[in-house]
């Protein structure tokens, strides 16, 4: 596929990281030749120099040709011209834009086709709030990722010694909680991959990727670690665009609080949010004031400025006071390693957060989510499967049967026999997928990803 990047910021450097790997022929623009530089001589792609808005620029990158334009740039605006600009003058088939301001947000009948031609909108700000927010609800995991409507959860949880499955075989899970089926997809042990069958041992500390109902996660959880207590006080330190949001989604059932250390927007963010959203004028590395408003009864601290240092600083000064649980949003991914699963509970990169998003839209096949793991190294999707058993890979093939590539697990299916009624199916060696089923697939080598996708492409025999 013929991919143009426009932006290569992290987000576009991580988009074009992930795709290259998959034999993509991408081609990245920017205004910064120093950044396409360092791009170019990292990754196998073209870089273009140039304003993405440009037409001139925009024929160079290969427009004419292109099957996909993605527009990542700071700047809205220029996304959106972008995408406008592909649709109209070199009729490239999808465009998908990047913009952050609620304007657009909140008008959808701007971006449409008669307006910017935008096929699909991302706004990374919201992916951010969602992740956080889906922390909130489990405080336990490290990673919450949904897919088919919120039906079906994959938790990534730190396992603890004392855990009821903890150095005990996977296969016991089912004696331990026999009315709820779940499966247990991927063990990171350090940097070792483990595929899991029923012999194996979880270990302490193992971080473990499992799937289940959404309704049943909770009583998988309690298997693996202990059951924190529900989140009640949030204090936030930063209130640009994902603080501001992050507050409005928790405010109506949590105590929550924002420091702000520039005056004005302290104003702004009191006049948009509830009178019950505390917003308070300073530094979230004061230690008397994160002493004052007392953090150390806090249940999560998030550190949401745009400064990575900050965050870092200040998580670690919330949780050296006692806050129970810390989140840092870390931009620079090699920071992110260094500090996530110390001090600091979880660290979050903004672009890793869109990634999966945009991957959605990118993979081929009937795919319906995308979610990235562990920084980009492995994906979990959720592919439709179509066909017949004599036109799929895939259809009325058992598990077992199925020539998945090293590393791909199949963990779920969701089923609808009835319109309207879901059935969540956990995935065993000897489950047949059927027509439409929702495959939930775990990769954890993204470069089995295009191999993946083939087995759910339909043959020419289905029409």
């Amino acid at each position: 596929m013929k991919i143009i990047i426009l932006g290569a910021g992290r987000v576009g450097e991580s988009l074009a990281e992930s795709l290259v790997s998959e034999q993509n022929d991408i081609t990245v623009i920017d205004t910064d030749a120093g950044r396409l530089a360092a791009l170019q001589d990292r990754l196998d792609l073209r870089t273009v120099h140039g304003h993405a808005a440009s037409p001139s620029t925009l024929r160079e990158a290969g427009a004419e040709d292109a099957d996909m334009l993605i527009a990542t740039t700071q700047s809205d605006e220029t996304n959106l011209v972008a995408c406008h600009l592909a649709a109209q003058s070199f009729n490239v088939p999808k465009r998908i834009a990047r913009v952050r301001s609620s304007e657009f947000q909140d008008h959808p009948e701007l971006v449409g086709e008669g307006a910017f031609s935008v096929d699909h909108l991302i706004v990374p700000e919201k992916a951010v709030t969602d992740t956080i927010a889906r922390l909130v609800e489990f405080p336990e995991a490290l990673q919450v990722l949904e897919f088919a409507g919120g039906k079906v959860s994959l938790i990534a949880v730190r396992a603890y010694a004392g855990g009821q499955l903890v150095q005990h075989p996977i296969r016991e899970i089912r004696s331990h909680i026999p009315k709820v089926d779940s499966r247990i997809v991927a063990i990171f042990r350090g940097d070792t991959t483990i595929y899991p069958d029923g012999d194996t041992m979880i270990e302490p500390g193992d971080e473990v990727f499992f799937l289940a109902a959404t309704e049943h996660i909770r009583s998988v959880l309690t298997e693996l670690r202990k059951m924190d207590q529900p989140v009640r006080r949030v204090m936030m330190a930063g209130g640009g665009r994902i603080g501001l949001r992050l507050a409005r989604q928790l405010s109506d059932r949590l105590d929550v609080r924002i420091i702000e250390s520039n005056l004005k927007r302290c104003e702004e963010l009191a006049a948009q949010l509830p009178s019950r959203v505390l917003v308070l004028h300073g530094d979230a590395t004061d230690e008397d004031l994160l002493q004052e408003e007392g953090v150390g009864d806090l249940d999560l601290f998030c550190a949401l400025t745009s400064d990575d240092e900050d965050n870092i600083m200040s998580s670690l000064l919330a949780k050296k006071m006692g806050a129970r649980r810390v989140i840092a949003l870390v931009n620079r991914r090699a920071y992110a390693d260094l500090v996530e699963g110390g001090r600091i509970d979880i660290a979050i990169v903004p672009a890793q957060a869109t990634l999966g998003e945009l991957l959605t839209h990118v993979r081929r096949g009937d795919v319906a989510a995308v979610h990235s793991l562990r920084r980009g190294a492995a994906e979990a999707l959720e592919l439709i499967a179509h066909g017949d058993s004599k036109s799929s890979r895939v259809v009325g093939r058992r598990i077992e049967q199925i020539d998945l590539p090293e590393g791909a697990i199949i963990g779920a299916l969701v089923r609808e026999r009835i319109p309207g009624r879901a059935e969540v199916v956990i995935a065993h060696h000897d489950t047949v997928i059927e027509p439409d089923d929702h495959v939930i697939v775990f990769v954890a080598k993204r470069q089995m990803i295009p191999k993946v996708e083939k087995l759910f492409q339909v043959g020419v025999g289905f029409f």
